[in-house]
């Protein structure tokens, strides 16, 4: 994949995805070119603050995020501003403002400043009534979480400002995400990290997801791939754009349990359910189809359950000077 240089603004830039795609970024586009943009009490830190410029834009106020544009001459906005699914069920109302609200304002500088969008949406957008198995990309889309809900009317708005000014939004629908650099933050998902955690230090995991149940995961370097891949996509192959199923591995607590415990043996595990979480968890799939991603741009996950297993693993065991397992 051949890059276009871009002048580009994360929103969101210190949070679960935005603080390893505001890197990843600058990494493809040189520093200088990737705002990471900031709400107090979230600055940047280490090497966000040291490899590029960052501006504080609260996606609630619609001149902070035009005033990072104009002075950055940004033609590309990364929005990553959101709650997670179970902080968002606490926090509903904070929720659809940030979710919501927040887009709007986006998209609104987006439509005046000529930029391109991306905001991701996510497993969450579907619920009762969608095939669990497969779920294909179009098909009936009903949450009954506020965070599946901002994210439908988010798919939908961004759309709307496609077809109606051609504003250049895209999206990829996220599974859960998995990551070593960032510790859990309020996600149905959660679970599957901070096994890992418990692997490395020998202890004892409390599982808040039953048994059986399977949901759509994804290695964090997968996901932002993902959201470079597609924006860098030639928009006359995009049938599809707000927002596409992405997948690369589907499991329940056992067979991740039984995968870590191949290579880190003192863990072990018992359930202890989180009835919020166990219901977010029912109302999504087990697994996404992620055909017309793959046919449309060109998306190949680089990494299934073994890999990433073993990458975090490694990863995390240097990252708190354990002795490897792997």
């Amino acid at each position: 994949m051949v890059l276009s240089m871009r002048n580009i603004l994360v929103i969101g830039s210190t949070g679960q995805i935005g603080s390893e795609l505001t890197i990843a970024l600058r990494k493809c586009y040189s520093g200088a070119h990737v705002v990471a943009g900031y709400i107090p009490g979230a600055e940047p830190a280490g090497e966000i603050a040291e490899s590029g410029p960052s501006a504080l834009v609260d996606i609630t106020d619609i001149r902070q995020i035009a005033d990072a544009v104009t002075t950055y001459q940004v033609d590309t906005i990364y929005n990553l501003a959101a709650l997670l699914s179970a902080t968002a069920e606490k926090k509903p109302q904070l929720a659809w403002h940030i979710g919501i609200d927040g887009l709007f304002n986006v998209l609104e500088v987006a439509r005046e400043k000529h930029c391109a969008v991306f905001t991701p949406s996510s497993i969450g957008a579907f619920g009762d009534g969608a095939p669990k198995k497969h779920t294909p990309q179009d098909t009936i889309r009903n949450p009954h979480t506020m965070y599946g809900v901002t994210k439908v009317a988010g798919e939908l708005l961004s759309d709307y400002y496609y077809k109606r000014y051609q504003v250049d939004t895209r999206s990829v629908r996220y599974p859960g995400l998995i990551s070593y650099r960032t510790l859990p933050g309020g996600g149905t998902t959660d679970y599957a990290v901070r096994i890992f955690y418990s692997a490395i230090h020998g202890e004892c995991f409390e599982c808040p997801v039953k048994a059986g149940t399977f949901m759509d995961m994804m290695y964090m370097p997968d996901g932002i791939h993902a959201a470079i891949q597609l924006m860098e996509a030639d928009p006359s192959r995009l049938k599809h754009r707000n927002a596409f199923n992405v997948a690369s591995m589907s499991f329940d607590p056992e067979i991740l349990y039984r995968q870590i415990k191949k290579y880190a043996p003192a863990l072990t595990m018992k359930y202890k359910i989180d009835p919020l979480i166990q219901e977010i968890a029912d109302s999504w799939p087990d697994s996404m189809d992620d055909t017309c991603a793959r046919e449309e741009w060109g998306w190949q996950p680089q990494y299934d359950l073994d890999t990433m297993t073993r990458d975090m693993l490694e990863k995390l065991s240097a990252k708190y000077g354990i002795k490897t397992l792997i």
